[in-house]
């Protein structure tokens, strides 16, 4: 099992989440952050000091899924979020050692959605 961890622009979260939905993967948290990676630190002076600019503003999307589904939400998420523009964010890929769903109490790879092959 993976944690798929992905920070995208902010407006790009509905094709996102589009292309995941064709890709059979519909189970995600959504989470607003702020950040700041490869963009360019925007300095402005204001009352004669250099302030650097507010972080940005994105979001973040966690999913966990089986092995078999983690090309296919890793394709899906730079399918919707790639713009080609410094900032379209980054895509981590972490182990998972344990998954419980609390409803059921099922553990591992049935906790997790979709269970089924991806395609």
């Amino acid at each position: 099992m993976k944690l798929v961890t992905a920070v995208v622009r902010k407006e790009r979260l509905n094709d996102v989440l589009a292309a995941l939905f064709e890709a059979s993967i519909y189970g995600v948290t959504v989470t607003p952050v702020r950040g700041h990676g490869g963009e360019r630190e925007a300095v402005q002076t204001y009352r004669g000091m250099s302030v650097k600019m507010e972080l940005i503003e994105k979001v973040r999307l966690d999913i966990g899924v089986t092995e078999a589904f983690v090309e296919p939400a890793v394709d899906a998420i730079l399918r919707g979020a790639r713009t080609g523009e410094v900032g379209d964010g980054k895509i981590f890929v972490l182990p998972v050692d344990r998954v419980v769903r609390i409803r059921t109490g099922e553990t591992d790879g049935a906790a997790v959605t979709p269970q089924a092959q991806p395609g």
